[in-house]
Order: structure tokens, then sequence, then C-alpha cells
């Protein structure tokens, strides 16, 4: 006899560390392992309620008191350029875009050293190494896609450099950048917001509805910039939801702003696997 049920991953919680996001708070996140037959099913199913991908593992925020952070993805059908985003496309119009298979090249550590160095010296990444970096490219058990961006050599230059580089998914329902960095000598380009704009165009393109931004949160500038694109969505009160005005989301502490992780777990929708039974 053939039966339908869930998949079942195990779902764990971390230890408290403190928030990269929000100065003196401390964050939590509840995740489970990607791996064998269903990793994409099941990264696909909950990739629409706010979970995240890192390497072979999904998370999503479940901070004690805190709930600021807020999954967003653009409806890319709804989508229009404001005119600063427009300059921002005809500024990066020279720009070559190259989708290659999740492989690391010493190209794109140079670059990625390079990004951090500048711009996130004291993050959590600050220390890694190439083997670090290749683990974050290379380990995936779902479709993913480096998409690099080169420009044109300066005198003295070899070859087209490369200009950004971004770590993608590919979803049922779109397209996730799960890590993206750039030249940061090209800083007045806007570079990460024009591999935003151009992932927006790779998704309509390919007839898919959304590109996933990652995390939106309220009150932080690092990730201030995602309130800017039009037909932004934020996952939020368990569904997704225009964001409106960024101004009526709260970051401020509660200890009923989060339910409990048994509540969370519960509420969480699983693919079905089909299985057969004696």
């Amino acid at each position: 006899m053939r039966h339908t049920l869930p998949i079942a991953p195990q779902f764990y919680v971390t230890a408290p560390q403190p928030c990269p996001y929000l100065e003196g708070r401390m964050e939590r996140k509840l995740f489970t392992a990607l791996q064998g037959d269903h990793a994409q099913r099941l990264n696909d199913t909950l990739s629409k309620q706010g979970f995240r991908r890192s390497q072979n593992v999904l998370y999503r925020p479940s901070c004690a008191e805190c709930s600021a952070c807020l999954s967003a993805r653009i409806r890319v059908a709804d989508f229009q350029p404001s005119r600063s985003q427009k300059r921002v496309l005809k500024r990066n119009a020279e720009l070559q875009r190259h989708p290659t298979s999740p492989w690391a090249t010493e190209d794109q550590f140079e670059l990625f050293r390079r990004y951090l160095d500048s711009r996130h010296a004291d993050g959590g990444m600050a220390d890694m190494d190439i083997f670090e970096f290749a683990a974050m490219i290379e380990e995936t058990p779902i479709k993913s896609r480096v998409i690099e961006y080169s420009r044109a050599p300066l005198k003295g230059e070899r070859g087209r450099p490369l200009a950004a580089v971004c770590l993608t998914d590919v979803f049922d329902d779109g397209l996730s950048m799960v890590y993206s960095f750039y030249d940061p000598d090209l800083q007045a380009q806007s570079l990460g917001t024009y591999v935003i704009l151009d992932h927006i165009a790779i998704t309509q393109e390919a007839g898919l509805p959304y590109v996933y931004l990652g995390y939106w949160v309220p009150g932080s500038r690092k990730m201030g910039y995602k309130a800017g694109f039009d037909a932004l969505e934020i996952y939020k009160g368990g569904h997704w939801q225009p964001v409106g005005d960024p101004a009526n989301h709260r970051a401020e502490l509660h200890p009923l702003s989060v339910d409990p992780i048994a509540e969370q777990v519960a509420r969480i929708s699983l693919p079905d696997a089909r299985v057969t039974r004696d």
C-alpha cells in the first residue's frame, strides 16, 4: 500500500550569541539539516516559510524576545525600478554576466577577501580562509549557481576582472540570493543594488515570481537598503504580505513576540514524501 507522509526533519536551536544586526541583542536560530533525496523539496517548502540556506543547513531566526528579522522577497511581475535604480542599471550596462556551477575559484576568493576587509572587517566572516570559502560556495545539496559579473579591463589588465559575484539558489518559485560580494573600489557603481536588479531580470526571464533577498531588519542600517525595492513582501505573522510603510515595522523587544520553540515547529508545513508500506 502506498501512503503520503510528510518529510520529517529534526529541528534544533542554537545557543544565544550577539546579534549581528541590532546592537546589544542576542540572536538564536531554529535550524535543520538539508540533505538526502528530498533536500530540494524541503528547501523550497521551508524557504516559503522564512527559512534561509547556509551550506547544508536551513535556519530561521528564533530569538527569545525579538522578532525584528523578517524574510523578504520581491514580486518581480509588479516590480518597477526607481529613478535612482534606473541610473544604477545604466551605470553598469557594460558589465557582463556569467552564470556558472557552484565551484569556488581563486579570483572569487581574492575579490571576497577584498570585500570583507573593506566592508565587514569585524564581521562573522572576517577570518574565513579559502577552504571555508570553498565550502560556502560548493557545499549545496540543491540547485545552485554562481553568477559572476565582469568589467572591462583597465590599462595593463588582462581579461575581464570580476566586479561582483553572487551565490544563488534556484527555487521552484524564484531565485534566492544567498550571498553576494563586489569590488570595494567600485563602490560608486552601487554594485550591490545592481546585482539585485539583475536577479530580478533573470527571474523575469525564467518566468518565476520571486527574488528572495534574505532578512530585512527594521532598525538595522546594514539591512535597510532592502526596503528601497518596489513590490517588496515580508514574511510576518505566518504569511507573506506587502511591506507597506517600513516605518510601521518595529524592532522593539517584547517577551511575547516569539512563540515557544515547540509551537513554532508544530506550525511548520513540510513537503510530502511517497513511501511504500507493507
